[in-house]
């Protein structure tokens, strides 16, 4: 007989949440229990001073610390405080649907039920234990949890309503619960059962409604279109095995994403956008952007690819092992398999970013796609949600925008900080480059000389660009004409990146 999957009952879910929340689980409420130190070290991996907190909590906070000790720390709780902690639930219910496992009398966590907030809200998050709460690997049907990419990916969407959203390998459901504050309906897949059954207890103790489907990358949504899809799919490369289902796609190589891309133009909506993180190999002695380009040709999508991090096989291969728990000896075998296929297939490194796509609007689809693909690898560099909107409204702004109509409208410049780069030299410091960087914004740097710094300097949205380029050519004695010549591709990229825009 197949086992009942895990909070399968809607009753016992909002049991469940009823305890929770009662007892102040919240991300607040375990930030304050825990103490800001306390609370900061966990979050950097290092439990034992939050474990002190919680034994140390008065006696008002006893079932929250029970709670976080179960769900949080992994540790083993007896049943009196337990029972204390979820009294509307009781614990052999959480035991029977799923929630809690009894080890020699004790009680300890088989789920990882964690607080998680945004802007919007506050939620309740379910998956499965990740391989630093429990000994052993992970299972094959392993259902991630709130991990750095799945973070990346939320803080990266576009946050403006739409009416249709599609959530592609959502797992526990974190992409779709962010999606319920913008999007009037949502469809989630996976090709995993365990994970649409945590997400379904995800939205359930959140009070929300998704569609959820069983299938793979498109079939579960054949001849459908949505204004927004997402996607944290299960992008590792390599040969095609499926070990975990949350990170192998049983494809070969990155064909999953490739293939993920190529499909997209059917599924959205004209204007719609798509934003998905991605892994692509780079093999030896070529440019990573082919890779990429390649993916994108025919689909006539606008894009903008973002390569976060270039990862050498080693690396690469060592990430995914300690993610899975395996023990050492089993380790080194699968590694070792694994990087001698990344020999035999030449592949120098692993690519790795963020894939934002919006296809064009009705009447605008005989216009070439606008493709920029880059590397953007600076701490605090992170493509957001505004970020990444404002970029797509840039790159429509300069296709429609001649150079006469710029010439004639009112620049400003965004705050930026002018950085000089000099070296000693005979007669003291000399210059050699520099930059005007817009703090935040993902690649917003520019190249400047002692003409184009000055132009930026004298952009106040004051007087038209056409007539501050003609006081710049008196003042340095040049043609205005020619000057504005050489001076427009620099404020094409300027305004690319977010350093000028007109004035209103």
């Amino acid at each position: 007989m197949t086992a009942r999957p895990p909070l399968s009952d809607e009753a016992f879910i909002d049991a469940l949440g009823v305890d929770l929340r009662a007892a102040g689980y919240t991300t607040d409420g375990v930030a304050t229990l825990l103490g800001e130190d306390a609370n900061e070290a966990l979050g950097r991996g290092v439990w034992w001073p939050a474990m002190h907190s919680t034994r140390a909590a008065d006696t008002d906070r006893t079932a929250l610390a029970t709670i976080v000790r179960l769900f949080l720390l992994g540790s083993d709780e007896p049943d009196s405080s337990v029972a204390q902690a979820f009294p509307t639930t009781g614990r052999d219910a959480l035991a029977a649907h799923g929630v809690l496992d009894s080890i020699d009398g004790r009680l300890r966590a088989a789920l990882d039920i964690r607080p998680h907030a945004d802007d919007a809200g506050e939620y309740l998050v379910v998956s499965d234990q990740d391989a630093a709460m429990r000994s052993g690997p992970v299972d094959r049907e392993h259902v991630l949890g709130i991990g750095g990419a799945s973070v990346s990916l939320a803080r990266a969407v576009i946050r403006s309503p739409v009416r249709r959203a599609l959530d592609i390998g959502t797992g526990c459901g974190i992409q779709a619960l962010h999606l319920d504050a913008h999007c009037d309906e949502i469809v989630a897949t996976d090709t995993n059962p365990r994970a649409l059954s945590l997400a379904a207890a995800t939205a359930r103790l959140n009070g929300m409604r998704w569609d959820l489907r069983a299938g793979s990358l498109f079939e579960p949504v054949a001849g459908e279109r949505f204004d927004l899809i997402v996607s944290n799919p299960p992008f590792v490369v390599g040969a095609g095995a499926q070990d975990y289902i949350y990170r192998d796609s049983g494809m070969v190589g990155d064909s999953l994403c490739a293939e993920l891309i190529r499909e997209l133009p059917d599924h959205l909506e004209p204007g719609g956008t798509a934003q998905i993180l991605a892994n692509w190999i780079v093999p030896r002695e070529t440019d990573w952007r082919d890779r990429v380009r390649g993916w994108l040709a025919d689909t006539g999508l606008d894009a903008w690819v973002v390569q976060r991090e270039l990862a050498d096989p080693i690396s690469y291969i060592s990430l995914w092992l300690s993610d899975a728990g395996e023990s050492t000896d089993a380790a080194a075998v699968r590694g070792a398999q694994w990087l001698d296929w990344f020999a035999e297939q030449g592949i120098a490194g692993i690519g790795m970013g963020l894939i934002t796509l919006r296809r064009r609007d009705v009447g605008d689809e005989r216009r070439a796609p606008d493709q920029v693909i880059e590397e953007i690898v600076g701490a605090g560099e992170e493509v957001t949600g505004p970020e990444a909107q404002a970029f797509l409204a840039r790159r429509h702004y300069l296709r429609t925008r001649s150079d006469d109509d710029l010439l004639g409208v009112r620049m400003a410049t965004a705050p930026v900080f002018l950085e000089e780069q000099s070296l000693p030299g005979e007669d003291g410091w000399q210059q050699v480059a520099a930059t005007v960087r817009r703090p935040g914004g993902p690649g917003a740097v520019l190249g400047v000389d002692e003409v184009s710094r000055a132009l930026l300097a004298g952009c106040r949205g004051h007087v038209p660009l056409g007539a501050l380029i003609e006081l710049l050519a008196g003042f340095h004695g040049v043609d205005p004409d020619a000057l504005a010549q050489a001076a427009l591709p620099v404020v094409r990229e300027a305004i690319g990146r977010g350093i000028l825009f007109e004035a209103s």
